[in-house]
């Protein structure tokens, strides 16, 4: 009886641990085996078609950075001390420099005139001047009505902003920004 009793667990184990391994493998799978997959169940050959996804165009790191070293460049040959940050269309943060002295303040307000100006592919200082007809847009969480941000565009639709905050008024805010986004025409 233990002989027969230790096949039957021996059996058992390696069942088991086939078992294992071959959920291991298939929750493994790759992507495109999983397309593969699907595209077999559906009765599609090719699996998904290119008009079932779309390409957007997003500013690097590498072009964020030099955007807001430009914009800090500019500030600080006006003795401003500024935050500058750049987001990307969604409102994601893609970088944020705080310059040496910016005030604490000036590093929430600067991204939040990135993302306003991203969101409506407009300068903040004319989304400002639209509060008189709408003030409820105040109230769009994440969003700063105060000069200083500007959008970056690629064939004429918003991909990025940049938005400076800590200088005295928002025109010199807004200067600044347009000294990143013209930096990244370089």
């Amino acid at each position: 009886m233990k002989t027969r009793t230790r096949v039957l667990t021996g059996t058992a184990l390696a069942v088991a641990l086939g078992a294992g391994a071959f959920g291991a493998v298939s929750a493994s799978a790759s992507p495109a085996a999983t397309t593969a997959q699907a595209a077999a169940v559906s009765g599609k050959k090719d699996g998904p078609s290119d008009k079932d996804f779309t390409t957007t165009t997003h500013l690097t790191v590498d072009a964020a950075t030099r955007a807001a070293q430009a914009a800090l460049r500019a500030a600080a040959a006006e003795n401003q001390k500024v935050t500058v940050a750049v987001v990307d269309r969604n409102g994601n943060t893609i970088v944020t420099l705080r310059g040496d002295g910016a005030g604490a303040q000036s590093y929430e307000s600067a991204q939040r005139k990135a993302f306003t100006a991203v969101s409506w592919n407009a300068p903040t200082s004319v989304l400002a001047g639209r509060l008189a007809q709408t003030p409820n847009l105040k109230d769009i969480p994440g969003t700063l009505f105060l000069g200083g941000g500007t959008p970056v565009q690629a064939n004429g639709a918003p991909v990025a902003g940049i938005g400076v905050a800590g200088a005295p008024s928002g025109d010199l805010d807004e200067k600044f920004a347009k000294a990143g986004v013209d930096a990244l025409g370089k």
